[in-house]
């Protein structure tokens, strides 16, 4: 089968699409940069892609809150976009990270179809406890009891990758929210303290929980699994060598963490 194309959106103010687009070139994907003005532009540009991937950055700024602007204008200019790749035929994938994943939040389709939320907005990504950015690496695990298909996490049980983000922490409406997302496998991926760590509800202090996020949720799924956001940078840990103590470990492996979350992508086409 060819490789699959990979549409990279960018917008005013995003920073990581050139890293996203060698992550999935890497992968074994093709994968191109594309300005969300020409997409305005030109709407079917929309059938070249496979895949839907939101970089991070600061998209417009993050005026008014982080990912609404880029989200608004997706909604009201791009709805037949969104809606291909994320309902459609059930045949693209979408990824958000970061700055991404706020505006997938923004746009609902990560928390859609949660029964409890009645008619308000089920979740959020609010600001860190401390209330600045915060730059650091952090040890994650993937709720492998629950999380049954997730498509980028097939296969992976932790990770280690930086995050650096002034506005991520995951805020559910109430506890039955929460708790319905956990049990569908919507909360796929938490902050945990190490990689022999398991994941908890609980909440873990700073810096092991680096924002707050309720149930240590670093990252969700849509109930198809082929929908995921996540705030920690995947793309910036694909290569062994950009681990931060790469030169003190006795065992240097094949390639850094985030790279097998693409390589599972670029593989569902297979």
């Amino acid at each position: 089968m060819a490789a699959p194309r990979v549409l990279v959106l960018r917008a005013p103010g995003t920073n990581c699409d050139e890293e996203t687009a060698h992550a999935f070139v890497q992968a074994g994907a093709e994968a191109e940069r594309v300005h969300v003005n020409r997409l305005i532009d030109n709407p079917l540009l929309k059938d070249r892609y496979q895949i839907l991937c939101l970089p991070g950055g600061f998209s417009y700024g993050d005026d008014i809150a982080a990912g609404r602007i880029l989200a608004a204008r997706l909604r009201n200019h791009l709805g037949d976009l969104v809606n291909s790749f994320v309902h459609g035929n059930g045949d693209r994938l979408v990824l958000g990270i970061c700055n991404g994943m706020q505006v997938l939040m923004r746009l609902g389709v990560l928390t859609e179809s949660v029964s409890a939320a009645g008619d308000s907005e089920p979740a959020t990504l609010t600001w860190n406890n401390h209330g600045r950015f915060e730059d650091r690496w952090v040890h994650l695990g993937v709720d492998t009891e629950n999380n049954a298909n997730c498509v980028f996490l097939n296969g992976i049980s932790h990770m280690y990758l930086p995050m650096a983000h002034a506005e991520g922490k995951f805020v559910a409406k109430d506890q039955p929210v929460l708790d319905e997302l956990k049990q569908s496998g919507r909360l796929c991926l938490r902050y945990v303290a190490d990689q022999q760590s398991t994941i908890s509800d609980d909440i873990q202090d700073f810096p092991i929980n680096p924002n707050g996020a309720d149930a240590n949720v670093a990252g969700v799924c849509d109930p198809s699994g082929r929908v995921f956001g996540l705030m920690p940078h995947p793309e910036r840990h694909i290569d062994a060598t950009q681990h931060p103590y790469w030169t003190r470990r006795k065992e240097q492996p094949e390639a850094g963490d985030g790279l097998a979350m693409f390589q599972n992508a670029v593989q569902w086409f297979e």
